[in-house]
């Protein structure tokens, strides 16, 4: 029992001093450990870390004991400008509504009452005295008595037609000056390239989302879109157009579709809408739209080259006919046969005759009427003269006429 007894004081005296030890290092820790945090509580409060900040004249110890600690929280505002909201900002205001009002018919009470018929969008695009200029679509003014313009504040103003052109679907209007802030800037719709960033501004399905936004890309440069402008199954025309991404429902045509600079590189005109196809949005080139929105600008009209006849394709015709009325060799199965010549037309006094068939004009072969209006309209102008080969009864002869302004073949 004595060896146990002086073991066990002998051992409890050891652990009484290893506490003291423990006690004394776990001390010397605490304390550097404050040092430590006290000093680098400036750097923690410069660096945001710390939800309060001590001035240099502080005592920080007299701070931590205050039972009423003052703190100042910091507030972070992010910078949310891009190229696509200075763009939007820059040309935002000048995509407006087109409000098409027509007569209802006279089965109503009111002979006299008139209607909104649809909606679209517009473009203003110029500013001259107390008048500024809009340009739209052909068929968002079609047949309409009365048109208003909606401007992006909500403001209605009066607008009249100067002129609209089926062909390329564009129109222009003429407003009031005077609640007009901003105009659009055309840019260079040949300088785009695939993959470009571009932005549609415009009012889809109408009031309700004026002045929409929606981003894409070019998805696809001269494209061609066929178009039947009389809607009797055959193809008139090919619009060229460019191809986009970015979202274009109805009430979008006659927008802008604009590039990161905030310039309007296209007139929004079509979407194709067919089951499982989506996200193929179509705009006019604004490089070929300038010439005709200064055409409808100033005459009303656009002012074209006119031959005065009435065609049709060679391919449309039956091999019987193109053989016994047309008197084309076999190996011919392509032209544009004249079904009428106008009198003292250009045409006319070129010698041109009924059942003529045109097969080339200034050395490029035309194959149809769409070849022969694109000839026509996008290579000649007015006051040209324009070589032409062509066959009658069997045999191939040329001349030549000097292309008048009149009206569309």
């Amino acid at each position: 029992m004595g060896y146990y007894d002086e073991y066990s004081q002998e051992r409890y005296r050891g652990q009484k001093g290893k506490r003291g030890g423990y006690f004394l290092a776990s001390l010397a820790g605490a304390i550097i450990g404050a040092i430590i945090v006290i000093l680098a509580l400036p750097t923690l409060s410069n660096q945001g870390v710390l939800p309060y900040t001590i001035s240099p004249n502080q005592n920080t110890a007299t701070e931590t004991n205050k039972t009423n600690q003052q703190k100042v929280t910091k507030q972070i505002s992010y910078d949310v400008t891009t190229d696509i909201t200075k763009a939007v900002d820059k040309t935002g205001e000048t995509v407006v509504g087109i409000n098409n009002i027509q007569s209802t018919s006279f089965w109503s009470e009111d002979a006299n009452a008139e209607e909104p018929s649809g909606t679209g969008s517009g473009v203003i695009y110029k500013k001259e005295g107390n008048k500024a200029f809009v340009v739209t679509n052909h068929h968002v003014v079609e047949g309409a008595t009365k048109l208003e313009v909606t401007m992006s504040d909500g403001t209605k103003i009066p607008a009249k037609l100067l002129g609209s052109d089926i062909w390329t679907d564009l129109a222009v209007l003429e407003i009031d000056a005077s609640k007009v802030k901003k105009v659009a800037e055309f840019g260079n719709s040949d300088s785009l390239k695939m993959g470009e960033t571009v932005i549609a501004i415009g009012n889809p399905l109408g009031a309700t989302f004026s002045g929409s936004v929606t981003q894409g890309i070019i998805s696809g440069l001269k494209r061609t879109i066929p178009v039947d402008i009389d809607q009797n199954g055959v193809v008139d025309w090919q619009s060229e157009v460019l191809q986009t991404d970015a979202a274009i429902n109805p009430g979008n045509s006659g927008g802008a579709l604009i590039n990161m600079a905030g310039q309007v590189i296209g007139i929004n005109s079509m979407k194709i809408a067919q089951q499982a196809v989506e996200g193929i949005g179509l705009s006019i080139p604004i490089n070929s739209a300038k010439p005709i929105i200064d055409d409808l600008e100033k005459f009303g009209t656009v002012k074209r080259p006119y031959m005065g006849v009435d065609l049709k394709s060679v391919e449309e015709i039956p091999a019987y006919y193109q053989e016994e009325a047309l008197k084309l060799p076999r190996d011919v199965n392509y032209g544009v046969a004249l079904r009428q010549v106008v009198p003292n037309s250009p045409a006319a006094q070129a010698g041109l005759k009924e059942l003529d068939v045109i097969v080339e004009m200034d050395g490029e072969k035309i194959n149809d009427v769409i070849d022969l209006r694109k000839h026509l309209y996008q290579k000649k102008k007015i006051g040209d003269k324009m070589s032409i080969k062509f066959y009658r009864d069997g045999k191939q002869k040329e001349t030549t006429l000097t292309l008048t302004g009149e009206k569309l073949q």
